[in-house]
């Protein structure tokens, strides 16, 4: 991402999300009341039909992988940063009267744009419970890449991210499920990382909070981890929130920020191995969707052949869009089937 990242994450996403069904109208699932302009803590909302593009970010509250696909958007170097260092917001005007962005810029972005507080409840909870949780995980699965390659310095704002930009945002959750606290094992290891890479610590410190992130997925129940629709929605967080990491990592088509292009390949990578695990009971029950997902996951992967950036990139990210929206848009059937199907 473009960094300092998550007080959140949020992707988002992203994974990450408005929680608004998708003609736009508020669900039953959630309540909206006005975010206090003092107090730029509101819930990132995750659309709980998976319709990720959909969603509105809240800008007093959103992480740095959300207001990237503003900065994407938009072509603005940074926007994101600047964004985050101009709250709090009183409305989405505010962008303007504070100089952020253009009144023209405003008007192609208004619509997904808001400075409302969105209460998650039920499913929406879960799911962006488990979306948040996925994106330290593809942050740390970078991060390891990273190590094992010798490169401390290149892995070590992979490590912060998580709990710089994604813990204080998903902690009131870890509190409610009553995970056991994880935030100081990640600032031991990014500490270590940073002064002393060759340390024992580094090696013990990582797996500890690898493990840490696998507990804290298990407080969901197990039979709704292995449900597609649950994990699909999970998916499509990741996705979204990978697909505005790389639309901003390419500019005039070229890799031009190494730490976007790793944190897509982690969320991606993490998204893949979410899909795996659900693979046969989607193909068996949809094998429809199962196989335009499938090819499109398996031409996603491609994108990323190494952590290190390649010279040039392997698709554009007008092409990773439309892979992403493959896997979304066949995700949804799949999705929209299963709630027929339990309200029947």
């Amino acid at each position: 991402m473009i960094k300092f990242r998550y007080i959140f994450l949020t992707i988002a996403s992203a994974i990450i999300f408005a929680l608004s069904s998708c003609n736009g109208t508020q669900t039953a699932e959630n309540s909206t009341t006005p975010a206090a302009p003092s107090s730029p803590q509101a819930t990132e909302a995750v659309n709980h039909n998976g319709h990720s593009s959909k969603k509105k970010i809240n800008i007093n509250s959103a992480i740095l992988s959300e207001l990237d696909k503003f900065e994407a958007q938009l072509g603005v170097p940074a926007l994101s940063h600047k964004i985050q260092a101009s709250r709090p917001y009183s409305s989405p005007e505010d962008l303007v009267s504070k100089k952020v962005i253009t009144q023209e810029q405003f008007d192609q972005i208004k619509d997904r744009i808001t400075t409302q507080e969105v209460v998650l409840t039920g499913e929406a909870k879960d799911v962006d419970y488990m979306t948040k949780l996925g994106l330290m995980k593809g942050h740390l699965l970078v991060a390891k890449e990273l190590l094992d390659k010798n490169q401390p310095k290149k892995a070590e704002p992979h490590i912060g991210h998580p709990v710089e930009e994604i813990y204080v945002d998903v902690e009131d959750q870890l509190n409610e499920r009553k995970v056991k606290e994880f935030k100081t094992s990640l600032v031991s290891l990014q500490d270590f990382v940073k002064s002393n890479p060759k340390s024992p610590k580094v090696k013990t410190d990582f797996t500890s909070s690898m493990q840490a992130v696998d507990s804290a997925v298990t407080a969901l129940p197990a039979d709704q981890r292995s449900q597609p629709r649950f994990v699909l929605q999970v998916i499509n967080g990741l996705l979204d929130a990978a697909n505005s990491e790389y639309g901003a990592a390419i500019a005039d088509g070229k890799i031009s920020a190494e730490i976007e292009y790793q944190d897509s390949r982690g969320f991606v990578s993490y998204a893949d191995d979410l899909y795996k695990g659900i693979s046969s009971k989607v193909s068996q029950q949809h094998p429809q969707e199962y196989k335009a997902i499938n090819t499109s996951m398996t031409e996603l992967i491609k994108v990323w052949p190494s952590a290190i950036p390649p010279a040039k990139p392997v698709k554009t990210p007008e092409d990773v869009t439309k892979l992403i929206k493959t896997i979304e848009q066949n995700s949804q059937k799949i999705i929209d089937s299963s709630s027929t199907q339990a309200q029947r």
